[in-house]
Order: C-alpha cells, then sequence, then structure tokens
C-alpha cells in the first residue's frame, strides 16, 4: 500500500473521473449527474450543518433534515461552477480527521468512485489490491450491521474470510470485498456478487 491512505487515492481517482467526464455524465445514483456528485461530496466535506441528513432519509426526523441537506447541494450546483466543486473535491475538507478518513471516507469515496465508473459505456470490475480489498473489507462489516436479515458476507478471493450478521438462517453473499460493499449499500445491479 502507497503512503497515501485509501480513501485518499480514492478521492483523488474520482476527482480525476469527474474531471474527465464532465458534469451531465451520468452516474449510478438514480437522478445524479457528475454534477449532482460532485455537489454532495464538497457539501459533505464542508457543511456540517448538512451532515445529519444523509444516510438518515428513512428515520421520522431525517426526512426533514434529508431536505436541507438537498437544498444545500442544490444551492452549490447551481452557484459553484463544475469545475470549482470538482477542485474541491480534490482537496478535500478545511480540517482533516483521522478518524472520518478511516471511518466514513474509504466508503464514501470507494462507492462514488464506482458510481462514476460503472455508468460509463464497458466498464469492468477493477482489481484492487490484497491490501486495499482488507481495507474495504472493514467497510463491508460495518456496512453489514446495518442489515435487516441474516447474512453471510463471504470473501471471494484467496483469504476466503466470511463474516456473519444476525440469527436465522442467512442468505450468503460471496465477492470481492469491493463487489461486497458495492451490494451491501444497495448498489445490487451493478455489484459483482453470487448470492445463494
Amino acid at each position: 500500500m502507497t503512503d497515501a491512505s485509501l480513501a485518499a487515492r480514492e478521492r483523488a481517482a474520482l476527482a480525476d473521473l469527474l474531471d474527465e467526464v464532465g458534469p451531465d455524465a451520468p452516474t449510478c445514483c438514480a437522478g445524479w449527474t457528475a454534477a449532482h456528485l460532485a455537489a454532495h461530496l464538497v457539501v459533505r466535506d464542508r457543511r456540517p450543518d448538512a451532515m445529519a441528513g444523509f444516510g438518515l432519509e428513512r428515520t421520522p426526523i431525517g426526512g426533514l433534515l434529508s431536505r436541507w441537506s438537498h437544498r444545500v447541494e442544490d444551492r452549490a450546483r447551481e452557484r459553484t461552477p463544475y469545475a470549482d466543486l470538482v477542485a474541491r473535491v480534490r482537496s478535500g475538507p478545511p480540517v482533516r480527521l483521522p478518524l472520518v478518513e478511516r471511518l466514513l471516507n474509504t466508503a464514501e469515496f470507494v462507492l462514488h468512485h464506482e458510481d462514476v465508473r460503472r455508468a460509463r459505456p464497458g466498464w469492468g470490475p477493477r482489481a484492487l489490491t490484497p491490501g486495499d480489498q482488507d481495507v474495504v473489507w472493514g467497510s463491508v462489516r460495518a456496512f453489514a450491521r446495518l442489515a435487516r436479515r441474516p447474512l453471510l458476507l463471504r470473501r471471494s478471493d484467496a483469504t476466503g474470510v466470511q463474516h456473519r450478521v444476525g440469527s436465522g438462517t442467512p442468505r450468503t453473499v460471496t465477492g470481492e470485498p469491493l463487489e461486497l460493499l458495492l451490494w451491501l449499500s444497495g448498489r445490487r445491479d451493478i455489484a459483482r456478487v453470487a448470492v445463494s
């Protein structure tokens, strides 16, 4: 693994890809273009007041908070030139917190990088290094805690490691950690996994 964290490398690669595809490029996030995604990442990095609305849409208070977050994102997208949004994605938050980087940004940037990559014609799965797959596996285990049914997550790489969540007869999902993360995050149509 290089000196830069996986989250930092994914942030840089995503910013490069956003530059390459332009603001109107589709993403795998329903209804979002590259400009929507860039605005989301900028707001996430720079507007703590909007953070509470991310991921809470399905809770009673989350709807109100989510509407605020999306309003802030829309304003950022409408008022900031796309090139500036991408530059802000690339530079990251004004203050970097290593714990946030490790716990939240790894999954965020890996997933959104794939959202842009896999919306393009002719995409194929990426081969991450074993070390990077191990880092992503940590995010898989964290996302698995949110599962509402029993699951047995099985790595298809040479490690053969498994992680079980919930009680009862589990559904088994097998794939590389990156693919399992995509599946757990709801991106089932683009995740390369075997479900049994």
